[in-house]
């Protein structure tokens, strides 16, 4: 069983309430400059700081261009015969309903990329707040450079860089990491340097 830390409770070793929360954590791969070129996802619903469900597509971009095969190494051969965005909603659109925050890493790019997606196809777009797991390192760890591979490193976790789900699971962790260390979406940092971890019951 678990206890969560509240006022008054003498030091010993905790849950962080922070970590109860529900977040999703979503990385896009484009083929292009366009911003609803997606042509993968990568999605890592939290829950109460455990990864609850995993989910990667492939989505066919609105064009056959693709000029970032180089960074991520689809093609359009690829994605031919996958879904475009707009009929890929309505499977993961689940996954984003009930959730706190959405994460990403450079969330300013993969905001950009649902929004555009989103009008793209006539889809409503999630008005859910994103988190940026860049800036939540540099705060937290103050870990520079910032980049995906930086961070992985310094948390230990394992990374297949611009792959969509290992991407987003990276992101995951890594604001697991930061909610273990005392961030709330909420509160923000100041319960920073608490570590309080779970406690069984009876231990």
């Amino acid at each position: 069983m678990l206890k969560i830390k509240t006022p008054g409770d003498p030091p010993g070793v905790f849950l962080y309430a922070g970590a109860m929360s529900i977040f999703l954590a979503i990385d896009f791969e484009t083929a292009n400059h366009s911003a609803d070129s997606a042509c993968a996802i990568g999605l890592v619903r939290v829950e109460d700081g455990q990864i609850v469900e995993e989910v990667a597509r492939l989505i066919k971009p609105p064009s056959p261009e693709f000029y970032f095969t180089h960074i991520h190494g689809l093609t359009y051969n690829h994605v031919e015969t996958e879904p475009v965005f707009g009929d890929l909603w309505k499977d993961i659109k689940p996954l984003f309903e009930g959730v706190d925050f959405l994460a990403a890493h450079n969330a300013g790019f993969d905001r950009k990329v649902l929004q555009a997606c989103c009008m793209r196809y006539a889809v409503q777009a999630p008005e859910t707040e994103f988190f940026c797991t860049v800036q939540l390192a540099r705060k937290m760890w103050n870990v520079r450079p910032t980049k995906l591979p930086n961070v992985a490193h310094y948390l230990g976790l394992e990374l297949e860089h611009h792959d969509a789900l290992s991407d987003s699971r990276a992101c995951a962790n890594i604001v697991i990491a930061a909610q273990n260390d005392g961030w709330h979406h909420i509160h923000g940092f100041e319960h920073v340097g608490e570590r309080y971890t779970a406690l069984e019951e009876g231990a």
